[in-house]
């Protein structure tokens, strides 16, 4: 075998497929620009066979395509892991537990600043992880394996489409944006974030990952009327008395 047929069979082993390299290339949760003057438009599923982001409103329009539903958590893109597992080995991935489901981050996240000593590091972007774990997400894990001239589709699995069929959509209505988890909890686009509410410690807030809930979502409890019932004062139990008028000089 020549160079030449060395260098495409390198070609072949390193080539991600066009679903792999456009869910984590596309851009989620931003307007879709066909159904822009409709009300919950945002793009949260992938059509795994258009290899785009979609809005529920694009739904119809893909009703014969396997589809994955995207998710958001602190500003960036998370799919379950119980789906993605389905598509690619997500062995030594961490994953992360929101709302009793665990999730892998599809992409690498900024880090503020990073821990120095002998913590375990992810092997693409150095962020800490658990000591059980190798990469912070699925773009990290794919990097690498190609970085290091690693066949990919060793990981890689054959689509079933009945797994990711339309009907698991149906109760993601377009008229409103809750969704009612598997626990019965009511969050808003999936998960409502509040980057105040999670914990850290001295070297990384994302040392903690699938052994415990690190990262806890703020669930909206649409039964109570108010957020602070016992400071709102009511305005319309205030009496006006009558107005007095200053004495004539």
């Amino acid at each position: 075998m020549g160079r030449g047929d060395d260098e495409v069979v390198m070609m072949n082993m390193e080539v991600k497929p066009a679903w792999l390299q456009g869910l984590m290339g596309e851009t989620f949760f931003g307007g879709c620009g066909v159904h822009e003057n409709c009300r919950k438009n945002e793009k949260n599923i992938f059509c795994l066979l258009c290899c785009l982001s979609i809005c529920p409103h694009c739904l119809p329009s893909h009703r014969s395509h396997p589809l994955l539903q995207v998710r958001r958590y602190v500003y960036h893109d998370v799919v379950r892991l119980g789906d993605l597992e389905k598509l690619i080995d997500c062995a030594y991935i961490q994953p992360y537990t929101i709302n009793h489901a665990k999730v892998i981050f599809l992409n690498q996240r900024p880090q503020s600043r990073s821990c120095k000593g002998s913590a375990n590091m992810c092997f693409t972007c150095d962020r800490i992880l658990q000591d059980s774990f190798h990469f912070c997400s699925l773009s990290c894990k794919v990097d690498y394996m190609v970085y290091q001239g690693q066949d990919l589709s060793s990981i890689l699995y054959r689509i079933d489409e009945s797994d990711f069929a339309y009907s698991q959509f149906d109760g993601l209505r377009v008229d409103g944006s809750e969704i009612i988890d598997d626990d019965g909890q009511i969050t808003q686009s999936s998960f409502l974030e509040d980057p105040l509410q999670y914990r850290s410690t001295s070297c990384s807030n994302d040392n903690m990952g699938s052994s415990g809930i690190s990262h806890q979502p703020v669930v909206v409890n649409k039964k109570k009327k108010g957020f602070l019932p016992g400071l709102v004062l009511s305005l319309s139990n205030r009496r006006k008395g009558a107005p007095q008028r200053a004495p004539l000089s």
